[in-house]
């Protein structure tokens, strides 16, 4: 068990170190003239010539490159130009607005589409089941922009016409400043990214369910006399389970890297509007940072999927 955890984290290492191998050729080698890229647009020859001495562009690549990785591994993001901030400062101010949406939309589609899954998967080609799909697939293939701005117009628009304010347009609170308002301003961005992921893990779930309501120790399980509910829910949903884990591994990997569109819709200064904003004003250091941070991210939420494995179906041994 320890073993196997061990070498995930090293495999986990080496992607991280590839990844960085792969990030500083992409922004460090390929430009002419990289200081000029790294200060901006606007930037003066003094401010070029900062730049050059801070990162050590007038050394080797290979001395850059270890240069680069050891204030990584430290911490040290870069300093962003364009604002006159430390990067660590601009992702700092981010990251809480995306991982609190992620985390909170994350609980919302796994309730959603793991419940109404089963429900599929225990009443199969029941008018339950065809309803339940039929809204999967509606909500699958629904654009996230347009359901945004219909929960916009539906919830915030005509309710406040209406005088009921329960629903903010947009921007975000912290939770730490106003733990209500947060919650009121994040509760339609956690539905709109909730409802159009709760679709797969909806097709997920009851596909898989079918599977292994149809094998052996189930039947043995009903054989006993066992509740319907226990062998439901303690048996064949718990090894059901591992395929809906896999795919939510990926998407929080995905999401706290910035849900780009979603945040632009309620005006949600996330790791996604931010890297978008960075892209626009050529602000590299931003978006080196946003990647790095992205790519941490989705490895880190692979191997907890990997251990998550094994409480969830016995039947797999981490060795």
């Amino acid at each position: 068990m320890w073993g196997y955890l061990l070498r995930r984290i090293l495999q986990g290492v080496f992607v991280l170190w590839l990844i960085t191998v792969a990030v500083f050729a992409l922004f460090f080698l390929v430009p002419n003239n990289v200081a000029r890229t790294l200060a901006g647009r606007q930037a003066t020859p003094k401010t070029i010539a900062i730049v050059e001495h801070r990162l050590g562009l007038d050394q080797p690549a290979w001395k850059q490159y270890l240069t680069f990785l050891n204030n990584a591994i430290h911490g040290n993001l870069g300093y962003d130009y364009y604002h006159q901030v430390p990067v660590t400062h601009v992702i700092g101010q981010a990251f809480p607005i995306t991982l609190s949406l992620a985390l909170g939309a994350a609980v919302i589609w796994m309730v959603l589409g793991v419940f109404s899954g089963v429900l599929s998967a225990v009443h199969p080609r029941s008018v339950a089941d065809r309803s339940v799909t039929g809204f999967a697939l509606f909500f699958y293939s629904m654009p996230s922009f347009l359901l945004g701005i219909m929960m916009i117009y539906l919830l915030y628009y005509r309710l406040t016409l209406a005088g009921i304010t329960w629903f903010p347009a947009g921007d975000y609170v912290p939770f730490s400043q106003d733990p209500k308002s947060w919650a009121q301003h994040m509760i339609l961005p956690w539905f709109t990214l909730a409802l159009l992921l709760a679709a797969t893990y909806t097709r997920l779930t009851r596909s898989s369910m079918l599977d292994v309501l149809g094998e052996d120790y189930i039947r043995t399980a009903r054989a006993k006399g066992l509740k319907e509910r226990r062998v439901i829910y303690r048996h064949a949903l718990r090894s059901a389970l591992t395929p809906v884990v896999t795919q939510f591994g990926i998407d929080i990997g995905q999401l706290i890297g910035g849900v780009v569109v979603v945040e632009t819709v309620f005006s949600l200064p996330g790791l996604g509007k931010t890297a978008v904003d960075a892209i626009n004003q050529q602000d590299l250091p931003v978006i080196i940072g946003v990647v790095l941070i992205a790519a941490a991210a989705v490895v880190i939420a692979n191997i907890v999927v990997d251990f998550a494995y094994a409480a969830l179906d016995p039947r797999v041994r981490l060795a």
